[in-house]
């Protein structure tokens, strides 16, 4: 059995009698007191979550002769300093390698956040597109804090010297958190007011402990999938995969088409002319039952697709999922159920965001 990796908030874990799960090869936290309470921390006041499993790489050199650019979906050469944006990692299929956020930090200075279980194949990647300059995953050295929720601003402004007010989303700084060097992003995957914090490994304890004392509630990865699920947003390995395009899963409009070449554009543009074969439907029960990632989707007496992810969402107050159906058996407007060994569960066409 392969032996999973620890963050260095793992001992912090321990302490708040975490029930730890074995997550893209790391040993992280689902839940401390409960998902349900943890969520509605998060939806009310504000939850705390250890993302340290996550990656981090880091680009010096010449941003527009490198080659760099055309690593990904995201044209790094017209992002402004101090912003960073969500974008795809692509294959030349146009399927997703995976989807990642990069920060502009300066004009020849960059940083990736990827997800766990792409790291190596990610760092290969871009790695690949590098002509110039050094690339460096320090992602082993990284802590990734998230503190979201309506009072996460109140609760961190008492430990940066700048007013919180100045980032607006997907805006950042790089500023000092306990007299060490830090990130400060106004993002997160929640749909709340938030903010992801990057620091070193032996300052990430006693900030986690900082937080908690100012009001921050220890959040696992299982209210974070049920927060991120009723917002909508697509998970890697669910949503996403090498063999799923962005329009397919319904996100194309974070592609920059117009403003530079990238792996995998052609695909893409030959996709819009041709059409989608699958497409990514939300959906609700009627009921607390909820649906599961690998139930079947069925319509008319045929299955038409298959459950990407689902929970059931507190704040809806029903189960909620996602899934793939196929465009040519797919009927808008006959019933929907899913199928599985226990029986069958009626579903409903939904809208997204699930929570508005």
């Amino acid at each position: 059995m392969e032996k999973l990796q620890r963050t260095a908030l793992f001992s912090k874990h321990k302490e708040l009698n975490a029930k730890n799960v074995g997550f893209c090869g790391w040993e992280m936290p689902v839940q401390y007191e409960g998902v349900i309470k943890e969520h509605d921390a998060c939806r009310n006041a504000a939850a705390l979550f250890d993302i340290s499993h996550m990656g981090e790489f880091f680009y010096e050199g010449d941003i527009v002769n490198s080659g760099i650019n055309n690593a990904t979906t995201t044209d790094f050469v017209k992002l402004p300093v101090g912003k960073c944006k969500y974008g795809f990692l692509l294959n030349e299929q146009g399927g997703v390698i995976d989807d990642l956020i990069v920060y502009k930090l300066d004009d020849t200075h960059l940083m990736f956040v990827v997800n766990a279980a792409r790291i190596d194949v990610d760092f290969k990647q871009i790695k690949s597109h590098i002509k110039s300059g050094t690339f460096q995953n320090r992602s082993n050295q990284t802590s990734k804090i998230d503190i979201q929720g309506p009072k996460s601003k109140e609760i961190l402004q008492t430990l940066v010297s700048f007013d919180l007010n100045e980032l607006k989303f997907f805006g950042f700084k790089q500023t000092t958190l306990l007299d060490t060097q830090a990130i400060v992003s106004r993002t997160g995957y929640t749909g709340e007011l938030g903010y992801e914090l990057y620091v070193d490994n032996d300052t990430a304890p006693i900030l986690w402990d900082k937080l908690i004392e100012l009001g921050a509630v220890p959040a696992g990865l299982g209210a974070r999938d049920v927060l991120r699920l009723e917002k909508g947003y697509s998970l890697y390995g669910h949503e996403l995969d090498e063999q799923t395009t962005p329009a397919e899963a319904g996100i194309d409009m974070f592609v920059q088409y117009k403003s530079h070449d990238f792996t995998g554009k052609e695909a893409l543009l030959k996709q819009k002319e041709e059409g989608i074969s699958k497409v990514i439907i939300p959906f609700t029960t009627n009921s607390k039952r909820a649906p599961r990632n690998g139930f079947d989707i069925y319509q008319n007496d045929k299955k038409i697709g298959i459950v990407t992810s689902g929970t059931y969402a507190p704040s809806v107050g029903s189960g909620i999922g996602l899934g793939f159906v196929d465009l040519k058996l797919y009927d808008e407007n006959a019933q929907l159920e899913l199928r599985t060994s226990r029986g069958s569960i009626p579903i409903y066409k939904a809208t997204l965001p699930f929570l508005k």
